[in-house]
C-alpha cells in the first residue's frame, strides 16, 4: 500500500514539473501592430470617440426602422440559430466541466442455476462502480479551455450576425427611401413632359411649332416614365428582400422619408485598438486561436500517460443464502496508468497539424484586424466623398433648373429649338436622380462606419 501512494506521490511531482512544458500554458493574446490601422483619417474625423460605442437606438433615430430592427432581432433566422449554436456550445463546456468529476455507476446482477433437476439455486451481485481520471498531464484541462473558447467564438459569431443585420436591414430602409425619393422625382418629371407638351401642342396649333417638336417630346416622356416602371419594380424587390430578413411574407414597408434622415456632421473613430474590444468578428478570430492553442496544448499531452484510479463496492449471498441476508461483502480498488508506446509517430503528426492550424489562426487574426482597418478607412472616404458629391449636386440641380427655365422661355420666344430644351430636361432629371443616389451613399457610408466599429452588438 505504501509503494502504490509513493507511486501516486511521484506522479504528482511529475505533473507540476510538467506543467513548464506546455500543456498548462494558458493563452496569451499575441502582440499586434495597430499604428496605422485606419490609414489616412479625413480631417473632419474625431479619434476621441467611437461612433461604434453608440447603441443602434441613438444612430438610428427613424421609429419606423426601430421597429424593423427589432423585429429582425427577434425573427430573422440566422440570428436565431446563431443564438442555438451559444446553446450548444454552452452544452459542450459543462459537458467537459463534468470530465473532472468521477463516473459512477450500478452494477446488480441475479441469476437462477440448477443441475439435475435441483431446486434451482439463486444467486446475486448489489454493486456499484466508479472511476476517476487524475488529469495529471492537462488533457482535461485543455479540453474544457478549449471549449470555453468556442462558447467565445460562438457569442462573438451570433453578435456578428447581429451587427450584420442591423446593417443591412438599415441600408435596406435608407435604399426605399432613396427609391422613394427617385420614384417622386421621375413622377415630377413626367407630369412636367405632359405639361410641357400640352404647350407644345398648342404653339403647334398657333403656327409656332412643328409636329416633330411634339412627337419628340413624347417619346421623352414614354421613356421617363418606362424608367418610372423600372423604379417602382425595385422598390418591391427591396421591400421582398427586407420582408425576407424580418421573416415576413411579401407586404408593404411602412417608412419615412429622405428628408427626415439625419446623422452626425462629424463622425469618430476612437483609436485602434478600440476594434479589439468592439468587432465581433475580431474576437471571433482570436476565439478561434484559442481553440488551436489549446488543441495543441492537447496534443502535447497525448505523448502522456493516462492516470485512472476506479473502485467497486457490493454484496453477495455467496452461493444461494437469501436476499435478505448478504453472505459476503466485495471490495475492490485498483489504480491504473496507460502509456501509449507504439502511437509515437500518430502523435507527432498530430502535433505537427495543431502547430499548423494555430499558425494559420494567427494568420486569420492577424488578417481580420487588417481588413477591419481598410473597411474603417473604406467608409470614411466613401462618407467623404458622398458628402462632398452631395454638395457639388445641389449646386448643379440649382443650375440647371434655371437653365430649363431659361431655355423654354427662349424656346417660346423662337430664339432656340426643341433639341436644346430636351437636353436641359434630360439634365435636370440625371442631376437630381444623382443627387438622390448620393445622399444615400453618404448615408450608406455612415451605416458601413458603424459597422466596421462593432456597433449594434448590444441589443
Amino acid at each position: 500500500m505504501q509503494k502504490n501512494i509513493s507511486h501516486l506521490g511521484m506522479l504528482v511531482c511529475l505533473g507540476s514539473m510538467l506543467t513548464g512544458c506546455g500543456i498548462y500554458t494558458k493563452y496569451q493574446q499575441p502582440e499586434v501592430q495597430t499604428d496605422g490601422l485606419f490609414g489616412t483619417l479625413p480631417e473632419e474625423v474625431d479619434t476621441t470617440s467611437s461612433l461604434g460605442d453608440l447603441k443602434w437606438q441613438e444612430l438610428f433615430t427613424d421609429a419606423s426602422l426601430q421597429q424593423l430592427i427589432e423585429r429582425a432581432l427577434e425573427a430573422n433566422t440566422d440570428l436565431n440559430v446563431a443564438r442555438l449554436k451559444v446553446e450548444e456550445a454552452r452544452a459542450s463546456l459543462v459537458s467537459a466541466k463534468q470530465a473532472y468529476l468521477p463516473s459512477a455507476q450500478l452494477d446488480p446482477e441475479g441469476a437462477l442455476s440448477s443441475s439435475d433437476g435441483s431446486k434451482p439455486t439463486k444467486t446475486y451481485t448489489l454493486g456499484a462502480s466508479a472511476s476517476w481520471e487524475l488529469d495529471f498531464f492537462g488533457k482535461l484541462t485543455n479540453a474544457k479551455r478549449k471549449e470555453r473558447a468556442a462558447l467565445e467564438q460562438s457569442e462573438a459569431y451570433q453578435q456578428a450576425v447581429q451587427t450584420q443585420l442591423i446593417a443591412t436591414v438599415a441600408e435596406s430602409y435608407y435604399t426605399l427611401l432613396m427609391l422613394d425619393e427617385q420614384v417622386a422625382v421621375t413622377e415630377e418629371t413626367v407630369e412636367s413632359w405632359k405639361e410641357y407638351i400640352r404647350s407644345l401642342n398648342a404653339l403647334m396649333r398657333a403656327g409656332q411649332a412643328d409636329r416633330a417638336t411634339v412627337n419628340q417630346a413624347e417619346a421623352s416622356r414614354l421613356n421617363t416614365e418606362a424608367s418610372l416602371l423600372d423604379l417602382r419594380q425595385q422598390v418591391t424587390e427591396m421591400e421582398n428582400s427586407l420582408c425576407s430578413l424580418l421573416f415576413w411574407t411579401p407586404q408593404h414597408i411602412a417608412r419615412g422619408t429622405l428628408s427626415e434622415v439625419n446623422f452626425p456632421q462629424i463622425l469618430s473613430v476612437g483609436v485602434p485598438l478600440d476594434l479589439l474590444a468592439g468587432r465581433p468578428d475580431v474576437r471571433q478570430a482570436e476565439a478561434t486561436l484559442k481553440q488551436a492553442f489549446y488543441t495543441t496544448n492537447q496534443a502535447r499531452s497525448s505523448f502522456y500517460p493516462s492516470v485512472t484510479l476506479s473502485g467497486a463496492a457490493g454484496w453477495t449471498n455467496s452461493g444461494g443464502a437469501l436476499v435478505t441476508n448478504p453472505g459476503a461483502w466485495l471490495l475492490q480498488a485498483v489504480g491504473s496508468l496507460v502509456q501509449p508506446l507504439f502511437q509515437r509517430g500518430q502523435l507527432i503528426a498530430n502535433l505537427k497539424i495543431s502547430k499548423a492550424q494555430q499558425e494559420e489562426a494567427l494568420l486569420q487574426f492577424q488578417q481580420t484586424l487588417l481588413d477591419a482597418g481598410t473597411e474603417v478607412n473604406n467608409a470614411l472616404n466613401q462618407w467623404q466623398t458622398a458628402r462632398r458629391k452631395t454638395e457639388l449636386d445641389q449646386q448643379q440641380v440649382s443650375h440647371l433648373s434655371d437653365a430649363l427655365h431659361d431655355t423654354e422661355l427662349l424656346m417660346e420666344h423662337g430664339t432656340i429649338n426643341y433639341l436644346e430644351v430636351l437636353t436641359a430636361r434630360q439634365s435636370l432629371l440625371t442631376a437630381r436622380l444623382s443627387l438622390v443616389a448620393d445622399r444615400n451613399s453618404e448615408i450608406k457610408s455612415v451605416i458601413t462606419l458603424y459597422h466596421a466599429l462593432g456597433g449594434g452588438c448590444d441589443e
